[in-house]
């Protein structure tokens, strides 16, 4: 069996491995049984989902396998990402399970497991589960078998929870607000949430039919967010994902402002108000050289990690900090979320529009980003273009052509069969040089 688990939980396209109902319901059986190795009084499990038509499908299969276990189930049905992980905690579960492909097409579909203490699961707790499907799970005896129960006043728990991280009196009367849910698990509560604050909502991909999830909206197609945010007059735009768990804001002038742009604003901030846990942020390698100029201009740190939300918030909790997030949008403030919440970054960014009387166009221009440019190349199964000597020697020349004033990333995608050439430079035609030429070189390798 190949390796299941990626950068975030189980991946790929929906009836192709790993993500069928047969492996679901393995899976299933195999961390019911890692949850349940005390054997010994009620365990519990509550499950989410996006609006992927393969939803059904996968919460019907996974609770199958838990319940074989002898876990309890509760079906929450589509609430956003963070929701799983709050609730998993609030309502003492042993774990939580949240069905989704985050920002990608309504085809993919993922599974994403969060801890009794509402966050994702470590490596080696993956590792562990892994070895449990291969090896096969002994189900429950009959009269040990699970329950399964849906749980109506899930969204509105959440939606409580989400007010509560707003500042105390505070309102967004007069505000008018482009909220875009992605087609996707948020469309209901992020608009409510909203109007439940005073302002005026103008929603966008609030109507999900299985099959439109993330398609030409969101935080990955912000350009129809923003096109109503000009046509409206709105103050700002708020983009999520199919998940929520991630946001790219747009201001009055229909300008796209990215999570690099957002982190240095509430660093700063926080800063001020003497509440940044260790004066860093933490943030992924993809974030850019000019968030780092920003924050080292203030006295504060960036602590870099691998890309994925997960390898920040590990980070956070290792160091002691509060504030972290990627350049992609995943917002993490573990003062009020186990993991990235879209929502609610975007209702801190509201906050800031409140306080300080400035515009959007104002908040998300912090700093003057370096020219960073990204291209991907996909390979076919078994291929490892980055072993490849020809591939080896562009990189090297290239990281030769950027040094002292830029940097070159490579990476494989933890989620598709990509690799990922990411470069920054002052020099943007001597930046575009050397990715396209690590591009030429790992397209050849793999055939191309």
């Amino acid at each position: 069996m190949t390796k299941l688990f990626g950068t975030d939980g189980v991946r790929g396209t929906a009836n192709t491995y790993p993500m069928t109902a047969e492996m679901a319901l393995r899976i299933g059986a195999a961390v019911g049984q890692y949850f349940r190795r005390d054997n010994k009084g009620v365990h519990r499990v509550v499950i989410g989902k996006d609006t992927r038509l393969s939803g059904y499908m996968f919460e019907n299969a996974l609770t199958a396998g838990l319940t074989s276990t002898g876990m309890n189930v509760l079906l929450l049905g589509p609430v956003p990402t963070p929701a799983v992980g709050l609730l998993t905690r609030s309502m003492r579960a042993d774990l939580g399970v949240m069905i989704s492909a985050s920002h990608n097409p309504a085809h993919d579909n993922g599974i994403k497991f969060f801890g009794p203490d509402g966050f994702k699961l470590s490596d080696q707790a993956e590792a562990e589960i892994e070895a449990l499907v291969a090896e096969g799970v002994e189900p429950s005896d009959a009269a040990d078998i699970g329950r399964a129960k849906r749980i109506d006043d899930s969204r509105f728990r959440y939606i409580e929870r989400v007010k509560s991280s707003f500042p105390r009196q505070m309102r967004l009367d007069g505000l008018k607000v482009v909220i875009d849910c992605a087609n996707g698990a948020a469309h209901h509560v992020a608009p409510m949430t909203l109007w439940e604050l005073g302002a005026t909502v103008i929603p966008v991909g609030v109507a999900p039919n299985g099959h439109n999830i993330n398609e030409g909206c969101g935080s990955t197609h912000p350009q129809s967010a923003a096109e109503t945010v000009v046509a409206h007059g709105a103050d700002v735009g708020i983009c999520l994902d199919g998940d929520a768990d991630r946001v790219i804001l747009i201001d009055e002038k229909g300008n796209v402002g990215d999570g690099d742009q957002f982190m240095a604003l509430m660093a700063a901030r926080w800063a001020e108000e003497e509440r940044l846990k260790g004066n860093a942020l933490v943030a992924t390698v993809m974030s850019n050289l000019g968030l780092e100029r920003f924050l080292d201009a203030r006295g504060l740190r960036l602590e870099r990690t691998n890309v994925g939300d997960r390898y920040v918030v590990e980070r956070m909790r290792q160091g002691g900090f509060n504030l972290g997030g990627e350049q992609s949008g995943h917002i993490v403030m573990t003062d009020y979320a186990t993991t990235g919440d879209g929502l609610m970054a975007g209702m801190q960014f509201l906050a800031e529009l409140v306080r300080g009387e400035r515009r959007a166009s104002e908040l998300l221009h912090q700093f003057d980003a370096v020219p960073q440019l990204l291209k991907n190349v996909r390979f076919g199964a078994g291929q490892t273009p980055l072993d490849m000597a020809p591939v080896k020697a562009a990189i090297a020349q290239a990281e030769a052509d950027l040094s002292g004033g830029g940097r070159l990333l490579i990476r494989k995608s933890g989620t598709e069969p990509l690799v990922r050439v990411m470069a920054e430079h002052e020099d943007a035609a001597l930046m575009e040089r050397c990715v396209d030429g690590v591009v030429a070189a790992v397209t050849e390798a793999v055939g191309g």
